[in-house]
């Protein structure tokens, strides 16, 4: 017999296991590392500026001083300095983070760990600061420069990080998200997920899609209220990538007008997804106006016959999403109550403001209306 044969695959995968989650740790403090010391640098940039009275220039001088004292020194140009020294002045102010010890984002021995029950009665509520720093230490410094330039009150910020966090969001779903300001969505898309799907999984549903997406590749001369569906299914499918960045995790694209026989018949999904979280087929269903009634039970009959004709045997239900321009949500409501299919309803936005090179090509809107006049 082959030595290697005699090798568990259940040692090979402990081992590997044990590969993967090191390397997860060391990524982790490494990740927190930088950050203090990005948080130390501009704590001193701060203090020298304020001492010195710096003015725009003095951060290219420092940078250029840095290599030559540390020849191939890479991520210290002028323009990081100044997002560092931007960095402290956010967080130095805070409960969570600037309260703490003096030395807390500036030691180098200690791990995160060790760090967090060191907090003490510094901070009111201990399992939610806890919370908040384990997630702060956790994603990158692009992404809490992104967050910080975008958002200014501090709450608001907490609910990027901790996303970002929670959810693995890269530097360009985060930038979608800001883009979306979903901070100010305080609502969850109506549904009917808790009647129509297990427990763990309905809440997992809930916090997978959204009230509104934003679908900023839609142009304006496109985003108006006669669009046909065909013309936003047809931009949705030339910008694929960014409507999955809009989406969020997880989510696979199956197709476009997805053919399902029943029968003699021929009907076609418009937009039609994977979510492996979810492990469903998840059904989109544009609608170009308001939300209407009947579109609930058109919606059934798609996922009826998902589920019986392309879900495979280990898959749950598939769950399926109406994404109009408007709703009500009571009518909603009433929509969903007889039906058993999981389903929600969601709104779509295009962009607010046309294209920056558009803006100074078209007159504005008073000497367009004389022109027309």
């Amino acid at each position: 017999m082959n030595k290697d044969q005699t090798i568990s695959v259940d040692f090979i995968k402990q081992i590997k296991q044990q590969i993967l989650s090191s390397r997860y740790v060391v990524a982790k403090i490494a990740n927190a590392e930088s950050l203090k010391l990005y948080y130390s640098i501009g704590k001193s940039v701060e203090e020298q500026a304020q001492i010195e009275n710096w003015g725009a220039k003095v951060l290219e001088m420092v940078s250029a001083r840095l290599q030559q004292e540390l020849p191939g020194l890479r991520g210290f140009s002028a323009s990081n300095l100044k997002k560092m020294r931007q960095f402290y002045k956010r967080w130095n102010t805070s409960i969570v983070i600037g309260s703490l010890p003096t030395n807390r984002l500036e030691n180098k021995t200690e791990i995160i760990e060790n760090e967090v029950n060191r907090i003490g009665s510094l901070l009111t509520n201990q399992m939610k600061d806890e919370e908040n720093i384990n997630a702060f230490y956790s994603i990158s410094f692009t992404h809490h420069f992104e967050i910080i330039s975008a958002i200014k009150n501090e709450e608001y910020c907490w609910y990027y990080i901790k996303n970002t966090a929670g959810n693995f969001w890269t530097v360009a779903h985060l930038r979608n998200e800001l883009k979306n300001k979903s901070h100010l969505q305080n609502h969850k898309l109506p549904n009917n997920f808790e009647k129509s799907m297990p427990n763990n999984l309905s809440k997992r549903a809930i916090n997978t899609f959204k009230d509104q997406y934003l679908l900023d590749f839609v142009n304006v001369e496109d985003a108006d209220d006669d669009i046909d569906e065909r013309i936003l299914e047809q931009k949705i499918i030339l910008n694929i990538k960014k409507f999955l960045m809009a989406l969020g995790n997880d989510f696979t694209f199956m197709g476009n007008q997805y053919r399902l026989k029943v029968s003699d018949d021929e009907y076609f999904v418009d937009l039609l997804f994977f979510h492996r979280g979810l492990q469903s087929l998840v059904a989109f269903e544009l609608k170009k106006g308001k939300f209407k009634p009947e579109y609930i039970g058109k919606m059934n009959f798609y996922l009826s016959a998902l589920d019986d004709l392309v879900k495979q045997p280990h898959e749950n239900p598939s769950i399926g999403i109406i994404l109009c321009k408007e709703k009500d949500d009571r009518k909603v409501e009433y929509s969903f109550r007889d039906f058993s299919k999981p389903m929600g309803v969601s709104t779509y936005k295009t962009s607010e403001k046309l294209p920056p090179e558009l803006q100074k090509a078209l007159p504005d809107a008073k000497t367009l209306k004389k022109l027309l006049d």
